[in-house]
């Protein structure tokens, strides 16, 4: 054994030697550097499976953060039991807001017409003034309009209106009624509807005019009397002995016959009911309160026939779109928008509404118009208004050619006979359309004929 002496002096090794006197070569010096271990480069799979381990951790090093960033937005979006309950539970339904009343606008013509009862001559200028201090200057001319009320107001006329307008402008001329009867009925007189009557073979004729099926010239055949009111008898006999007549003769004279089997043989229903609504029918096509008139199709050639002589009584029209009419004839085929006033001046003298003329439609090409005049220009020559405009010597009352066509038919709102007439003057270059409406209960009084003379013998009197 060793003892404890020994054990403790026993040297021990170091990886360094100590320099000291017992050195032999004292030159030489040992400086002793520690031991690097070099790391070998991986290949192959080594290789491989580093650069896989290198790109999972990089994807959790990417992943990382956006996982923790949804997590958290799922606890901040956590539906608790509260809110689920609230969006399943309908809320209770909102009290609807009150109906608001809708916008009325009232046009100027509506302004002026409720105005004409209270409307005064400055002059010879018709004015009305609405309380907020704007003067309503009309169109109508004085002279004209009184001369046609105080003829009817003299001849107590059950029922009488008239209606005149310029037929290049538009402008109202001339409007006025009389009742001996109903007082009540004069102030919508003008837009009230009533029987046409044969004012309707006008528009029968420009139906198979447009079409170029017929000239004025056309004769036509048929059967039964001239004023027939019964379509089954106006087919012509093959055998032949018919009645033989000119368009432009049976438009003077009325003839039913002729101009129903014009409106089923030659015009044909889909023509006619073009022209119905091209004409203003079952539509608002004048300005308020006018109302809109009215002609129904008609569901058999019988019907047709009757339209077509102007004998449907269902075919109803106001006296205002009648005028209307018969100044688009008079101006090439061109209708006018109607107007009442010329102007609106407030309180400062200044216009603030002047008048300017507006077209509402081509009614009728300007050659079926020229046919249509040379048509209506024998009516007050030799027609049904001869008498009317001719003294007792046989004398033309007026020095201007006319074209004018009438009408009659019995109807019940108000009940009686209901006398058209229709007219514009002069034949070349109109300067007035009118129509005038008498309605006769039981005996003749006055016939609207002889309106329209007394209305055209003032508007041309020198």
């Amino acid at each position: 054994m060793q003892d404890f002496k020994n054990f403790t002096e026993k040297k021990s090794y170091s990886a360094f030697k100590r320099l000291g006197k017992g050195n032999r070569n004292l030159n030489t010096r040992v400086i002793a550097e520690p031991v690097r271990e070099k790391l070998a480069v991986p290949t192959g799979k080594k290789l491989f499976r580093l650069k896989a381990v290198l790109l999972f951790i990089a994807a959790v090093l990417t992943l990382t953060p956006l996982y923790l960033m949804a997590v958290g937005k799922m606890k901040s979006t956590e539906v608790r039991p509260t809110a689920l309950l609230k969006t399943i539970t309908p809320e209770a339904p909102k009290q609807a807001e009150a109906a608001k009343p809708p916008v009325v606008t009232v046009s100027r013509f509506e302004t002026a017409n409720e105005l004409l009862a209270t409307a005064q001559y400055n002059g010879s200028r018709l004015q009305a003034q609405t309380p907020d201090g704007l003067q309503h200057i009309y169109t109508i001319q004085g002279n004209l309009q009184q001369r046609v009320h105080d003829f009817l107001e003299k001849n107590r006329v059950p029922y009488g209106v008239f209606v005149a307008i310029e037929p290049q402008t538009g402008r109202i001329l001339g409007m006025t009624s009389y009742s001996a009867i109903n007082p009540d009925w004069v102030k919508q007189s003008p837009y009230n509807l009533y029987p046409m009557a044969s004012l309707f073979k006008i528009i029968t004729a420009s139906a198979a005019l447009e079409t170029h099926k017929i000239t004025p010239e056309s004769v036509i055949e048929f059967r039964g009397t001239s004023y027939s009111e019964n379509p089954r008898y106006w087919d012509i006999n093959p055998r032949g002995k018919n009645n033989r007549m000119d368009l432009t003769y049976a438009m003077s004279k009325s003839i039913n016959p002729v101009y129903g089997r014009v409106a089923s043989e030659i015009a044909g229903k889909t023509s006619v009911m073009e022209q119905v609504s091209h004409f203003g029918f079952n539509q608002q096509l004048l300005p308020a309160p006018a109302k809109p008139s009215r002609a129904g199709e008609p569901s058999s050639n019988h019907g047709l026939r009757l339209m077509g002589a102007g004998l449907d009584h269902e075919v109803k029209i106001s006296p205002l779109h009648a005028a209307v009419i018969m100044s688009a004839i008079a101006n090439g085929g061109k209708m006018m928008v109607p107007t009442l006033t010329s102007s609106v001046i407030d309180g400062q003298g200044v216009d603030k509404e002047p008048f300017t003329p507006r077209e509402l439609r081509q009614l009728v090409t300007p050659e079926t118009s020229a046919s249509l005049t040379r048509m209506l220009s024998s009516t007050v020559l030799t027609g049904t208004s001869r008498k009317a405009f001719h003294d007792r010597r046989g004398r033309f009352l007026l020095n201007v050619p006319v074209a004018a066509k009438t009408g009659s038919i019995n109807g019940t709102d108000p009940k009686g006979h209901y006398s058209w007439f229709a007219a514009f003057a002069p034949i070349k270059n109109p300067r007035i359309a009118l129509v005038a409406l008498v309605i006769n209960p039981d005996k003749w009084k006055v016939k609207a004929s002889q309106v329209g003379a007394q209305a055209l013998e003032e508007f041309f009197r020198k």
